[in-house]
């Protein structure tokens, strides 16, 4: 026996725990990628650059408006360090500050304050430009576009509608089932009614709506069509490591330039499994990620694709903030099982209620054995096995797999599987 000690990240702190190296099959991590020397200038470069476009300050005139769309504190794009860019670089071609404002991509999140706002953007920008939150909820602020071929109405933010021009901004990591944040999310579900948002993400039970995968995934394909009514000019999405420095920036065309960086995503956070293990341990990555358990589905996802059949993942998330939605806690209570859960949403989809079905679906694979902060009859209820630490995690996983079973670590909560994406489903 060759123990070994690991240190994980954990809320806002670190948990060290040993296990015997010689039963550890993977260790799975983020590549390591230079940052860029200079993002701002790197910044400047692609969108004087764009792909498949024109200069941004060659697409808007002096009298025209423009609706910057920007990330909510729980997408990290580092906004406060390119808007003032944007801002700038229209100035300098005659278009005023006046001209200009800044509309929240909340989606289904809750409203954003001002001081959130201005940390967003930065006071220099929250100074400049009218600054909006978008209510999904409150129907007076949309206008409707039409109708998909999948069925979804599609209402956008009349302020954003209204805009001469639209300019989507953000970051790219990969979505569970969306295939990859960034991109056309800006608009849908970021400033669309909450109608037209249930719509498109109830269309999370096909095969083909998985990590990874945007070619025939029926969110992501509803998502542009939708989009396309009521088309972006421009397009700024980066990719950030772990630390939230930047890799790279991507400008131009909101559907090319983001497919774009989905390459370069995979590229830096995907990950090929050689074996599934019959023990995955993995870290979210600590806070914010692992905040509650409605983020920490997304490490559950990842190492998942790593664990074989009738295997068990530990993962490690403090949940300082609980389970992270009132209406997740209500389904698991009135839905004790996974099926009955699928059940329950396809009958009645609801956002928030979705997260129910995100999470136990991953259970009929592997037991979760969950360390965190959450009170352990709440995690019961949330279909997870409690552990009150890593120690106690370790022997219960112990006891249901023999004392040398082959083990995988996942340090790094962001690190996905994307090419077998298809295979995790």
């Amino acid at each position: 026996m060759a123990l070994k000690q690991y240190t994980f990240k954990y809320g806002r702190g670190k948990v060290n725990f040993e296990v015997d190296s010689d039963l550890v099959i993977g260790e799975l991590t983020i590549k390591d990628m230079p940052v860029l020397a200079d993002p701002e200038v790197a910044i400047l470069e692609a969108i004087r650059n764009p792909i498949g476009s024109k200069p941004l300050r060659e697409i808007v005139k002096p009298g025209e408006t423009v609706a910057f769309i920007v990330n909510d504190p729980t997408r990290v794009a580092n906004s406060h360090v390119f808007m003032p860019l944007l801002l700038n670089e229209l100035n300098a071609v005659g278009v005023p500050d006046k001209d200009m404002f800044v509309i929240f991509s909340l989606g289904t999140h809750r409203l954003m304050t001002e001081e959130e706002m201005v940390e967003a953007v930065g006071p220099e920008v929250a100074k400049r430009v009218r600054m909006y939150n978008s209510d999904c909820r409150d129907e007076s602020q949309f206008k409707y576009f039409g109708t998909t071929s999948r069925g979804t109405p599609v209402y956008f933010h009349k302020l954003v509608a209204e805009a001469d021009h639209i300019v989507c901004t953000g970051s790219v990591v990969h979505h569970f089932f969306a295939g990859y944040g960034g991109g056309r999310k800006a608009m849908l579900p970021g400033v669309a009614l909450y109608e037209t948002i249930r719509k498109n993400h109830s269309m999370i039970f096909d095969p083909n709506a998985v990590i990874g995968r945007l070619h025939g995934n029926p969110v992501y394909e509803d998502q542009v069509e939708g989009v396309e009514m009521c088309r972006p000019s421009f397009l700024l999405n980066v990719v950030l490591n772990e630390k939230k420095e930047f890799l790279k920036v991507f400008a131009g065309d909101y559907i090319q330039a983001h497919l774009e960086a989905c390459k370069f995503v995979d590229e830096v956070y995907g990950v090929k499994v050689e074996k599934e293990a019959d023990l995955v341990i993995a870290s979210c990555g600590g806070y914010p990620k692992d905040i509650n358990v409605y983020q920490l589905q997304k490490t559950m996802d990842n190492a998942w694709c790593a664990v074989r059949e009738g295997g068990v993942v530990i993962i490690l998330g403090e949940c300082e903030e609980g389970s992270g939605s009132a209406l997740y806690e209500k389904t698991m209570q009135q839905h004790r099982t996974p099926q009955a859960v699928e059940e329950a949403l396809r009958a009645n989809f609801q956002i928030g209620a979705h997260k129910a079905y995100a999470v136990t679906r991953l259970m009929k694979k592997a037991e979760f054995i969950l360390v965190s902060g959450l009170d352990p009859e709440l995690a019961r209820t949330l279909l997870f096995t409690p552990a009150k630490d890593i120690n106690e995690a370790l022997q219960l996983a112990y006891e249901k797999l023999g004392p040398r079973p082959s083990i995988t670590l996942m340090p790094q909560g962001s690190l996905t599987v994307p090419l077998a994406a298809a295979h995790c489903k």
